[in-house]
């Protein structure tokens, strides 16, 4: 630790001293909901010259400005404007609480506020949503989601129909970091993929990183989805839910003591398992098939410069098939949070986090009992700094330490002892590491934000470490006693850059170097509970990606209209792929297993979005290629990644019709997923078998679906209670996608093989009635 304390002072010396001019004056404060008195997290400051800035994650701002009389106007999505007039003489500190909107006319619903599209900052490739902006987004069974939603945006994937895996830019869905007040989420879906474990009435805002990633972030070489939860309401107690064909929520809120402290607690449960209990089979009644999930936070002003914040989820699904089958697995965060502004310009952020994980599957039957089981613990302590010199310079930096321990899928026999019993060792490491960046507007028209992201991934001993042949078969083993194994140490640099064409358009470039030390391990482009983690160790190296992107921005009619396109390339290594036929489950010898080599991926993505009026939605088009390239894999050539797409396209449109309809429609089309098929069939002992020959070298069949939904909300003016009523429908004209492809014996003649497909979702009604009091 004190050798990147070292590495970081003279930096921080060299880049701390921007004072500003005498002629300037410091504007700061907050910016909150004047009902719940929640810090609103990207609102906008604009001053009447051109001058702006945007609020952190905790409702804050600080903009340096000519000593004088300006005219603020402050703005934020779903509320209304405020605008006021302040004098300037010297450092001044003024709040704003902005009042929510209630007629759903005014309300933008289905806007996506892409930080990374306001024209004049540097940060790129970053999408800011507020769970404003997909409440009417048609989904899957009525739920709403912020993960589909995502996924309707450029360069984002779905990993199959009704997943909520995603895969980004190429890259596979464990390359993805996804946060929950900072807290590690790992394999966030519900029922198998077709719910997130992200309750929406519990979350804030969602901020997505795809590229130009700030160096304050770690870990996955994809990308960074931050999600934020509610803070709770201070000033009045509140609640809202949700009765829907599959689940219902309920959320509810208020303060602790008014005005200086709130909690939010917020539950949600899947009902499928109520009706299977309905059925007259005995044997049905002893089957579940049901998620849950909590989620809470307590919220406390210690004085008005600090404010301390504990959050927790907890969420769990349970599939089982009378006593022959059952699959349960479950996330646990818990996050404590403490922020202190030791003055106008310097701000302080302290954090520990837990994460866990956690799947057990087994089959019992007269002829075979077992059961395995996994899980994954980490303890992350954070600190971080932000210093606001003036309206050209911010700096940010600070520490951490993680905590990582991984036990792999151990395997224990039933009572008829069918099954040898596995035991494998636990697998641990530490990362220590640190950054700092800079934010410097060095022109009018030219801003950067550069910043490096150093740390050491250390692979803890005590463990036994083995070596393969070039078949994968174990030929040594060695003990190691030590306390560190090994040092992976890495520096990440970070940098982004904007340059002003004109007041309504500029063009961006990032460059980002990062590395993965937590690897999943899976044969499919869904993410399944079962998958295996690994972390770093003597024979897997840590996974890299050096992503560079170029991109154009432009803004028409007064800001309705936002355009970008933006092209990237992203070169790959260490990769990790699985040989065919491999199991990885229960096995100590799984890196055997594995195969290591390099990819790139590149594309070109556009995005069309409008923001006001009453129609209001999107467009958004990528045009791709991901590929791979392995020893012993397809001979060494390059091949397709699973999730190679060439063209991904969603058009997501919400139209109001008065102040109590609203109508919403999502339209996708995209190619099919790249798949190895057999290529031939021989016959082994009088059975066929099947020849396989280039890895992904076929693709499924093109995807597209039509979704819509209506919305009615009667207006209820000075009323403490209010509901609404939303009816959808997925997958409107019935479209048979194929959800897999698989290969049989021709009935009338065995020497023909024929294909067919399996499909999982044919047309779907939903209904959702929703209440808030």
């Amino acid at each position: 630790m004190s050798s990147i304390i070292s590495y970081f002072l003279p930096i921080s010396i060299v880049l701390s001293p921007f004072l500003a001019s005498a002629q300037d004056a410091l504007l700061s404060g907050s910016i909150r909901d004047s009902v719940s008195q929640t810090p609103l997290r990207g609102a906008i400051i604009t001053i009447k010259d051109g001058i702006g800035t945007t609020t952190d994650l905790h409702g804050h701002y600080q903009i340096t400005v000519p000593k004088g009389i300006h005219l603020v106007t402050v703005s934020y999505t779903g509320y209304r404007q405020q605008v006021a007039t302040v004098e300037l003489r010297q450092a001044l500190k003024k709040n704003f609480a902005l009042q929510p909107l209630t007629k759903r006319i005014d309300e933008v619903v289905v806007s996506a506020k892409e930080k990374g599209e306001a024209i004049d900052d540097p940060q790129m490739s970053t999408v800011h949503l507020h769970m404003k902006d997909i409440k009417d987004v048609p989904v899957i069974f009525g739920e709403k989601d912020l993960v589909k939603t995502i996924q309707l945006l450029p360069g984002v994937q779905s990993g199959g129909e009704g997943s909520t895996n995603f895969h980004v830019r190429g890259g596979d869905g464990g390359q993805n970091l996804i946060l929950l007040d900072q807290a590690t989420v790992y394999n966030a879906s519900h029922l198998l993929g077709f719910f997130s474990t992200f309750n929406s009435d519990a979350i804030k805002d969602v901020q997505l990183y795809k590229g130009g990633i700030p160096a304050q972030f770690n870990g996955r070489i994809s990308s960074v989805l931050d999600i934020s939860m509610l803070d709770g309401n201070k000033k009045q107690f509140s609640g809202e839910g949700g009765l829907g064909i599959v689940a219902s929520r309920l959320k509810l809120e208020g303060p602790i003591v008014k005005d200086k402290s709130s909690f939010l607690f917020s539950a949600r449960r899947s009902y499928a398992d109520s009706f299977l209990k309905l059925a007259k089979s005995k044997d049905m009644d002893k089957n579940s098939l049901y998620f849950y999930d909590l989620n809470a936070k307590l919220s406390f002003s210690l004085g008005k410069k600090t404010n301390l914040y504990l959050s927790g989820y907890h969420g769990k699904d349970r599939l089982k098939y009378n006593d022959l089958f059952h699959l349960f697995w479950g996330n646990t965060t818990a996050t404590a949070r403490l922020n202190h502004r030791f003055n106008n310009k310097i701000s302080s952020n302290t954090s520990l986090i837990y994460s866990g994980f956690n799947y057990q599957a087994g089959v019992s039957s007269e002829q075979i009992d077992f059961q395995v089981a996994s899980n994954i613990r980490n303890v992350n302590a954070k600190q971080d700094f932000s210093y606001y010199a003036n309206v050209n310079h911010t700096i940010r930096l600070g520490v951490s330490a993680l905590a990582q321990s991984i036990r792999p899928a151990n395997l224990a026999s039933g009572k008829n002892q069918s099954i040898n019993p596995t035991a494998i060792e636990s697998q641990r490491g530490v990362d220590l590491g640190g950054y700092i960046s800079h934010e410097w507007k060095a022109t009018n028209r030219l801003s950067l934000q550069y910043g490096i992201h150093v740390h050491d991934f250390m692979v803890l001993g005590k463990r036994t470490f083995y070596q393969f042949d070039k078949n994968g078969m174990p030929i040594s083993e060695k003990r190691d006693n030590s306390r560190i194994a090994k040092h992976y140490i890495n520096l990440e640099p970070r940098l982004s850059a904007s340059l002003m064409l004109d007041e309504r358009s500029s063009l961006k470039a990032s460059y980002n170097r990062i590395v993965q030390n937590l690897h999943q391990l899976t044969n499919t482009t869904a993410s399944l509970p079962t998958d295996q983690y690994v972390l770093s160790s003597l024979r897997i190296k840590p996974q890299r990606v050096d992503q560079a992107v170029l991109g154009y921005f432009r803004t028409f009619s007064d800001k309705q209209y936002n355009f970008s396109a933006e092209v990237y390339y992203k070169r790959l290594g260490n990769q990790i792929d699985v040989r065919n036929g491999a199991t990885l489950q229960a096995d100590a010898y799984f890196e055997g297993e594995l195969l290591f080599g390099i990819g790139r991926a590149y594309g070109l993505e556009g995005h069309l979005r409008k923001n006001s009026g009453r129609l209001k939605g999107w467009i958004s088009y990528t045009l791709s290629k991901s590929r791979r390239k392995f020893n012993g894999i397809n001979d060494g050539k390059w091949f397709n990644a699973r999730q190679d797409r060439t063209h991904d396209l969603a058009i997501v449109a919400n139209y109001v019709l008065s102040d109590s309809w609203t109508v919403s429609g999502t339209f996708v089309f995209n190619t099919g997923n790249a798949v190895t098929f057999p290529s031939g069939k021989y016959l082994v002992n009088g059975k066929s078998m099947f020849y396989y020959t280039e890895r992904n070298g076929y693709r499924m069949p093109d995807y597209h679906r039509l979704d819509l939904s209506a919305t009615y909300a009667p207006n209820k003016t000075g009323k403490r209670f209010h509901s609404s009523w939303t009816i959808g429908i997925y997958n409107a004209y019935n479209r048979k996608n194929a959800y897999t492809i698989d290969f049989r014996e021709n009935k009338d003649n065995p020497n023909l093989t024929e294909a067919y497909k399996i499909v999982l979702f044919g047309i779907i009604p939903s209904v959702t009635w929703n209440f808030k009091f």
